[in-house]
Parts: C-alpha cells; structure tokens; sequence
C-alpha cells in the first residue's frame, strides 16, 4: 500500500503586483494557514518519505510556514510539471515516484489537486462529498492507494482518509464573509 497526500497552496495575495502568476506570493492570512497545518501534520506524527512540489512562489512560501509548523525541514523537490498541471500530468508525475518511497507528499495547485483526488477516490462517503463542494486553499487531502508500485496508481484505487482543511483547525482562518 502508498500513500498520496495532496496539500494545495496557501491563499495567495492578489494585491501584489508580479509580472507572472508563477511570482504571486501568499498573504497573510495564507501564512498563518500553512504553519496551521504544519502543526496538524506533526501532531498526527506524519512523516513523508518523498515531498514533490511546484517551483512558484506561493508554494514555496506554503512549504515554508509548513515547516515552520511542524518544526522541520521537508526538503521538497522542485518539479516545474507541478506548476498549474492537470490531474492527468500530476498522475504520470506520481507514477514516476521511487518504488523505495511509500508515503508522499505533493504540494501543488487547482484544479490539478482536486481533479487528482476525484479521479483516486471513488464517488462516495462524507470526506469525498466535501472535496466535491469545495478544495480551498492550504487544504491537505490524505489518500490510501490500494497498490504496491507507484506505476500502479490508476484512477479509483485510493481511499480518502483525511480532508482538512485550515478552517477545520482554526475558524479564524475559513472564508471571508
């Protein structure tokens, strides 16, 4: 068995003004998020053996204030095949993880996440009727794969296990009214 943790990017700031969508940095409330779910992740004593993001700035700020939040270092690769792909560029990016490695992570951005975890996840079941509504942003999605290799993975083989998003943890962080 592997596990997929798909975490999208914190909220970026939209009141910056970059020259390319790659440069637009995550705000504040982005920040507090990310280092939000980096302490879920330490306190659920998770610990990836393979860490695969997109290069752009927002997810480098998210990955930052993860570490922050858990109080070590990731260490991701950097793939630019991360950056705005589709789920079916993210699956052949997955296929290609090491058969050595059984516990992923894969920061990155939507709609390529959440497409991702539909097509893993069969339809059914409360976690998959939320994602279905709505993947916001610094929201992290824990999925069973049931396969052995990683060149295995195919659509409706996983099992949603966690959907948290930043608002689960802190009501502070939710939408803006």
């Amino acid at each position: 068995m592997k596990t997929l943790t798909l975490l999208r990017h914190a909220k970026s700031s939209w009141d910056d003004t970059v020259e390319r969508d790659f440069d637009r940095p995550v705000n504040g409330r982005g920040r507090r998020a990310a280092a939000r779910i980096g302490r879920w992740i330490a306190d659920e004593g998770l610990d990836f053996d393979h860490v695969c993001a997109s290069p752009a700035v927002r997810v480098r700020q998210t990955i930052e204030g993860v570490e922050d939040g858990l109080g070590r270092m990731l260490k991701p690769l950097w793939d630019t095949r991360v950056y705005l792909s589709s789920s079916a560029t993210l699956m052949l990016l997955v296929q290609q993880f090491g058969e050595a490695k059984s516990d992923a992570l894969l920061v990155g951005h939507n709609p390529g996440c959440e497409d991702l975890l539909l097509s893993l996840v069969p339809p059914g079941g409360e976690l998959r009727g939320e994602a279905e509504l709505k993947y916001p942003t610094a929201t992290l999605a824990r999925i069973e794969l049931d396969i052995e290799k990683w060149t295995d993975i195919d659509d409706n083989v996983g099992r949603l296990v966690k959907f948290v998003r930043p608002r689960d943890l802190d009501p502070t962080l939710g939408p803006d009214d």
